[in-house]
């Protein structure tokens, strides 16, 4: 164990630039991205004409579509400042907006598209609030959280997902890069002491028991990962045939980290608090105190866990409410059980990471003086 802390200690002296690399990598590869696919940005000049239909009269009370002509130009790829007319019935456009639109080709001929709305510019400072609250309220601690986070980001967009487009194992990869995410989220926000050892080797060991656990759930429910439009996409467009059941797997694991990398810090930080104010106290009462305040956290992380995953469903949950469908069958649909998998095994995840991490801060951290996870210094 001190080989490990020696080791850690070395990576301690690795300097944050490291991070900026990730960042300038961030930027600059869907910057680069953008130069070679065939979406562009463009603005509208002028509505040519707007016309309201109604579809769909017959089987309800209908829908109502506009239709735009739009004089619009491009500004940017490699058509920037050409100007063209196009036809739109996805968005509402107004005069100067900005939008994206694709090329496509149609018997030999290329036709322009409406595809989104530009929204690159709220969410920038949409971003820019949650950065400036983030360190404002956290300083240092803040700033490595959110360079952690960028680096977390970094892992799955351009090494997580490849591998898994290229048709490489979902649960290897996942799980392994599961762990990188983990380490940087730790150890880079927490910084590199014993307490984020035992958060990361309890949050790991974790992560391992929840991917049985999810494994064996998927398993018994016949879950086959077509819960999603975007599992229909990828099944037909994509060159290589992939394991839509291990991609299920793979992101019940990746979306437990966060959660599971909370309660664990928490727990080591707690442990270390107990034994710094009294060192006379056994192993074994620590470990309750500790695990008083565990089962604290627990409920209120599980009630966190199924409102977001709720949250995140309230669409569908409306969907089944506007029919009269027993609630055996709705339980039974697999989008439905999909999430019933995703929230009950992600709350398991919880329950079994108080326990382990509790257990291995108390043996691990007993007369430890160093930096708490928490951010409190202990000096003799």
């Amino acid at each position: 164990m001190s080989r490990l802390f020696s080791c850690l200690n070395f990576v301690k002296s690795v300097n944050i630039r490291i991070f900026i690399i990730f960042v300038l990598c961030f930027v600059a590869v869907p910057i680069y991205a953008q130069e070679i696919n065939s979406i562009q940005r463009a603005k509208v000049v002028e509505i040519i004409s707007e016309q309201k239909n109604v579809i769909l009269e017959e089987v309800g009370k209908g829908v109502d579509v506009l239709n735009q002509k739009l004089l619009v130009e491009i500004i940017d790829g490699a058509e920037k400042g050409k100007r063209i007319t196009l036809s739109n019935d996805y968005i509402k456009l107004e005069k100067e907006d900005m939008f994206f639109i694709e090329k496509i080709s149609l018997e030999g001929e290329g036709e322009y598209i409406v595809r989104e709305r530009d929204r690159q510019f709220p969410v920038l400072i949409l971003l820019g609030i949650f950065l400036l609250a983030i360190i404002a309220f956290g300083g240092k601690q803040g700033l490595r959280s959110v360079l952690s986070l960028v680096g977390g980001f970094f892992v799955i967009i351009y090494l997580l997902l490849p591998m898994l487009t290229k048709g490489y194992s979902p649960i290897l990869v996942s799980v392994g890069f599961a762990s990188i995410i983990l380490f940087i989220a730790i150890y880079f926000t927490h910084g590199f002491n014993r307490e984020s050892s035992v958060a990361f080797f309890g949050t790991f060991t974790a992560v391992i028991l929840t991917g049985f656990l999810a494994f064996f759930s998927v398993y018994i429910m016949q879950l086959t990962g077509f819960d999603s439009e975007e599992a229909s996409f990828l099944n037909v467009g994509n060159a290589v045939k992939l394991n839509f059941k291990g991609l299920l797997l793979g992101g019940i694991l990746i979306g437990v980290l966060g959660i599971l990398d909370d309660i664990a810090v928490t727990q080591a930080a707690v442990v270390s608090e107990i034994y710094n104010s009294s060192e006379s106290l056994s192993a074994k009462d620590v470990y309750k105190k500790a695990m008083r305040v565990g089962r604290e956290h627990v409920s209120a992380l599980v009630n966190t866990l199924v409102l977001a995953y709720t949250g995140a469903s309230l669409p569908l949950l409306l969907l089944f409410s506007n029919y009269d469908y027993p609630f055996r069958f709705i339980i039974s649909q697999e989008l439905f059980a999909t999430e019933i998998v995703r929230t009950i095994v992600g709350s398991i995840g919880l329950v079994l990471t108080v326990p382990i991490t509790t257990f291995l801060a108390v043996h691990l951290l007993k007369g430890y003086k160093g930096k708490s996870a928490l951010g409190h210094g202990h000096r003799h």
